[in-house]
């Protein structure tokens, strides 16, 4: 694995887009440069759940900035991840193609629980240690995170989907902030809180954290104005509360440390963490310097020094579903040596190296559900299970390799189209044929085999007189040929 003296993390808000750029020194991150911008991504979805035009341009002229920032760095030194506002959206397939040509690299869209492990991970990165078990919450633009750890690791994870713009364009779009508004505001974020309460009300935790955009003003109010002495606190907010009726109107606000681009969604934000505050018997909370985007670079820094969460995952997914290891290693290693067969050319990169290894580990998943028709349930626990460290892009990757390890590929979206791509399709190809290889679940005692791979054509050569004591393999293979030959590969074997 190689390693990388300098990372970036590009985390694509609901509210903000952030790029973070780090030097790497043994095990820790000093930071280099920092970017933001305010795009609220979630104020352009409308009643559709599309993003709208004017906001697609607006966020796609960001990423060009953001884009000249990164050139020259090691791509495989870049993660860039979308949030809430990009899991809604209905039209994000279309966008997404548009945003990663903008930026120049690939974007991962992450879902909630999975958020709320890097923004405690980078969270934690930043606070001394301590013996206390941490509440996290973290208000973003289109949902808000909630996560209890201790020292680096979370124990629970949720994701509400409820933020600072949300809220704002729902409860204030005309910039009314009367006694009336607010009440409903907050009664609606304790209603979402409602449902997470008992994980995470007051005895679960000693020290409660929050961090970006909108714990950080509501502290530089609150503080500035001299309703507390340090951090967030729950008669703070009552005073800040006070100031909103007051004013009437958010033109009308005046608060030390309310800059301009906070104003259009304080008062969505702060209704969001006074129904917390209320709702989880919050009465002080520290605020962290950090997020998301500096637990993007910590788990990125992890990859990289042999602590993949995604791997951790695949171990931990291995045992809670009974995983036959032996199994698994044998249809790995087999799809590994096909792999090396064929010379690494296609699909010889690190990283399909490493879904072809986790697909071939777990490609029995399904059969905790039931045996018939295992190969579905394998893809759509793969797509839809929480998987910590890995993208819904991910899930989606290994997903297409579960269902497609046996049957027609016909049924398979992806084949039928035409749009699998080239690696992928010699993935699902080296995977099937290891499945088949080892259907009797012993040792294969495959001799060296010959494989040539294209894009419109496989061609396996085994040992001769290998398959006249294997009837069974061989009407196996002959079946093969013909699904693939459906979708328009030409697959002889000898």
């Amino acid at each position: 694995m190689k390693t990388y003296d300098t990372l970036a993390a590009v985390d694509l808000g609901s509210n903000s887009f952030r790029l973070e750029v780090a030097r790497v020194a043994g095990d820790q991150l000093y930071p280099l440069d920092s970017l933001k911008e305010t795009v609220r991504l979630a104020g352009g979805l409308g009643a559709d759940k599309r993003l709208d035009d004017a906001t697609q341009e607006r966020a796609l002229a960001c990423l060009q900035r953001f884009g000249e920032r990164l050139r020259g760095l090691s791509p495989e030194a870049i993660r860039c991840v979308g949030t809430s506002a990009l899991r809604v959206a209905k039209n994000a397939g279309e966008f997404i193609p548009r945003a990663e040509a903008a930026l120049g690299h690939p974007i991962e869209i992450v879902a909630g629980r999975e958020e709320a492990r890097l923004i405690y991970l980078g969270v934690a990165h930043s606070l001394p240690a301590s013996p206390d078990r941490r509440l996290v919450v973290d208000i973003g633009g289109g949902s808000t995170e909630f996560i209890i750890g201790h020292g680096l690791k979370p124990h629970e994870r949720e994701s509400l989907h409820m933020g600072c713009v949300n809220f704002s364009k729902r409860f204030f779009a005309d910039g009314v902030v009367d006694k009336a508004a607010l009440k409903a505001a907050e009664t609606a974020a304790r209603v979402e809180v409602e449902r997470i309460a008992k994980a995470f009300s007051r005895g679960n935790w000693q020290q409660a954290v929050g961090s970006s955009g909108t714990a950080r003003a509501l502290r530089e109010i609150i503080e500035q104005s001299g309703w507390s002495a340090h951090g967030i606190t729950a008669d703070g907010l009552a005073q800040l509360r006070a100031q909103f009726i007051r004013a009437g109107h958010l033109d009308a606000l005046e608060l030390p440390g309310l800059t301009r681009d906070r104003r259009p969604v304080i008062a969505g934000g702060f209704a969001i963490m006074a129904g917390l505050f209320a709702e989880l018997e919050i009465e002080q909370m520290d605020v962290a310097e950090t997020a998301m985007r500096e637990g993007i670079l910590y788990d990125l820094l992890g990859r990289f020094h042999k602590h993949d969460m995604r791997e951790a995952t695949v171990g931990e997914f291995m045992r809670r579903y009974h995983i036959d290891a032996r199994q698994a290693a044998r249809v790995r290693q087999v799809a590994m040596n096909l792999l090396t067969a064929q010379g690494g050319s296609g699909a010889g990169d690190d990283n399909d190296v490493r879904f072809l290894d986790w697909a071939a580990r777990l490609h029995e998943i399904g059969l905790m559900v039931s045996h018939g028709g295992y190969h579905r349930h394998s893809g759509y626990i793969l797509e839809n299970a929480d998987m910590p460290g890995f993208s819904r892009t991910d899930q989606a990757r290994l997903a297409l390799l579960a269902r497609a390890q046996r049957g027609a590929l016909t049924k398979l979206p992806a084949f039928a189209s035409g749009t699998v791509s080239d690696n992928d399709r010699l993935l699902v190809w080296l995977l099937r044929q290891a499945v088949i290889l080892c259907r009797n679940r012993a040792e294969p005692h495959l001799p060296e085999v010959k494989v040539d791979a294209s894009n419109k054509r496989f061609r396996l050569t085994l040992p001769e007189g290998w398959l006249e004591s294997r009837p069974l393999t061989q009407r196996a293979l002959e079946e093969e040929a013909a699904h693939w030959q459906a979708v328009g590969i030409k697959y002889p074997f000898a």
